[in-house]
């Protein structure tokens, strides 16, 4: 299946400014394609306003986010593979998701081994799993 992400951060957006609220993005700067101002990341992530009044053009497309906006008064296109997108919350009351890794991605704090394969056709046994997301 294709990843869920684009969709949740497209219906968080959405949910936030039907809100009155400001749609907040935390981002992983270190993921390889991220195109933001780096004088602005600390720790490795920034934190960047996605509201229709910071930003200009926003696209939040399957693969990546996109749009312009300034940066101490300069102007700068922005580039966030979704994969990169941590968390979308509401600046005033902190309402939204943190996001986890997604089966199938990879996972740079596994440094264990590779998991089997299961041959073509047969399914993994055991239950599915489900995880809390607050």
């Amino acid at each position: 299946m294709t990843s869920s992400r684009p969709y949740l951060v497209r219906a968080f957006n959405e949910w936030i400014l039907d809100n009155d609220c400001t749609p907040y993005i935390v981002v992983d700067a270190g993921v390889q394609g991220v195109q933001v101002p780096t004088e602005h990341v600390a720790n490795g992530q920034i934190v960047l306003n996605i509201s229709p009044g910071a930003v200009k053009g926003l696209v939040v497309g399957n693969g990546a986010l996109e749009f312009s906006a300034r940066f101490g008064g300069v102007p700068m296109q922005v580039f966030i593979p979704l994969q990169a997108v941590m968390a979308i919350y509401a600046r005033e009351n902190g309402e939204g998701m943190v996001f986890g890794s997604e089966p199938g991605s990879p996972d740079p704090d596994d440094q264990g081994p590779e998991p089997e394969q299961q041959p073509s056709g047969q399914r993994p046994s055991g239950k599915p799993s489900l995880k809390v997301v607050k």
